[in-house]
């Protein structure tokens, strides 16, 4: 028995396959930086840990999207460039500049901002400007575009601020030869010509997120940010499996079977007995549910191995538990029930449980909840390969259980 198996549950973080999956994914982007994306706590992963480890592989930027979690990241004394860019006004810009973290500005009212905090800082701040070049969501329409990189320079010339970087985001990255994707990088390539010319000189240009750093080579450029590809999930099955790009998972979610008992056929399982045994059988219960973020649409659907078989839930997920159907067979209380995993032993992978629920492993790892205990494995590189040292020289703590990322 390992030190794990009291524990009611426990996300097991393999941090050796996290430096793997960076140091794959560096090798595809050759000649290109690769920023660690850790917003949402590394995806659930847990950030500090996560790029502690990213570092230590060769990473050279972590990003975060909010100023709250870059911040979080100086406090626990990683070096090196962090870039945030969700930001909303009366944000701690002057935080952020005093850390020395670059921060995303796409409009005007972010730029009077953070030129007002830099100017109280004393400092210029460091800014990255963010293009919309088709996505929708944040950043700078073509049309605002000449009048945010001339306040821009304005301020630059100044002294307020440092233009550190011209970057956009891709919409359709993950479907293979989406014409939005080359519309797109032309849209992208205009605006950065037109801010260069003005006199923008930029330290990193970038656009490729995950599924761009896999299959859309022409959008490198300067630098490249992965997020959901570091933690070994393929951004989309279109795209191909983890091992098809060299990936391996970095999560494995398990549960110690709490329960085990024989019911007799016609017996209903769980809130409005969705599910009825067909005939005497055994059921187990796992001790997770969806407020440890195991998603009540994959009732009746979700995969998990117990006694070295796969089995579905049986019945609806409730909030801390749910019971899976063993079929008669002799499953001991404590047993290990495995949700999700690299497949090593035939476990079920996250995006076996995003098509039972309905959505993207992107989602099945990020909720993961803060009361499943994050247990970090193979926290210190084991190898040549594995020991390209991070800025700060700081490992994870082995019983380190990161914060709820909400």
């Amino acid at each position: 028995m390992n030190e794990t198996a009291s524990l009611r549950a426990r996300a097991e973080i393999d941090l050796a396959a996290l430096r793997a999956n960076v140091r794959a994914l560096r090798a595809r982007a050759a000649g290109a930086q690769l920023m660690a994306v850790v917003k949402s706590d590394a995806y659930g992963h847990g950030a500090i840990p996560c790029a502690r480890a990213a570092l230590e592989a060769g990473a050279t930027w972590l990003g975060t999207a909010t100023p709250h979690e870059a911040l979080a990241l100086r406090a626990a004394g990683l070096g090196g460039r962090v870039m945030c860019w969700l930001w909303t006004p009366g944000g701690p810009w002057r935080e952020a500049i005093e850390a020395d973290i670059d921060v995303s500005v796409s409009g005007m009212w972010a730029l009077r901002e953070v030129v007002a905090a830099a100017e109280a800082a004393g400092r210029p701040a460091r800014i990255q400007l963010k293009a919309d070049t088709g996505l929708g969501r944040n950043g700078c329409q073509p049309s605002d575009w000449p009048e945010l990189v001339a306040a821009a320079r304005t301020a630059e010339q100044a002294g307020t601020v440092r233009i550190t970087g011209l970057w956009s985001h891709f919409a359709c990255a993950d479907e293979p030869g989406h014409p939005s994707i080359a519309a797109q990088l032309g849209v992208y390539r205009d605006m950065v010509a037109y801010a260069e010319k003005a006199g923008v000189e930029p330290e990193v240009r970038h656009m490729a997120n995950s599924p761009a750093t896999l299959t859309v080579p022409e959008s490198y450029f300067d630098l490249v940010r992965t997020g959901i590809a570091m933690y070994g999930i393929s951004p989309s099955p279109e795209l191909g499996t983890p091992a098809d790009f060299g990936l391996r998972p970095v999560m494995t979610l398990a549960a110690s079977v709490a329960l085990v008992k024989q019911v007799p056929a016609g017996h209903g399982v769980s809130y409005g007995h969705h599910y009825t045994t067909s005939a005497e059988t055994t059921l187990g219960l796992i001790p997770l549910g969806y407020a440890d973020g195991i998603p009540r649409h994959a009732s009746g659907r979700g995969p998990v191995l117990v006694g070295g078989a796969l089995r579905r839930v049986a019945g609806r997920v409730a909030m801390d538990q749910f019971v899976v159907d063993l079929g008669g067979d002799v499953v001991e209380v404590g047993s290990e029930a495995v949700l999700f995993g690299p497949g090593d032993r035939g476990e079920p992978s996250a995006e076996d449980w995003a098509e039972a629920a309905g959505t993207i492993a992107y989602e099945i790892v990020t909720r993961i909840g803060g009361r499943v205990p994050r247990v970090y494995v193979n926290e210190t590189p084991a190898d040549e390969n594995d020991a390209q040292a991070g800025p700060d020289g700081i490992r994870a703590d082995e019983n380190e259980s990161p914060p709820d990322p909400t």
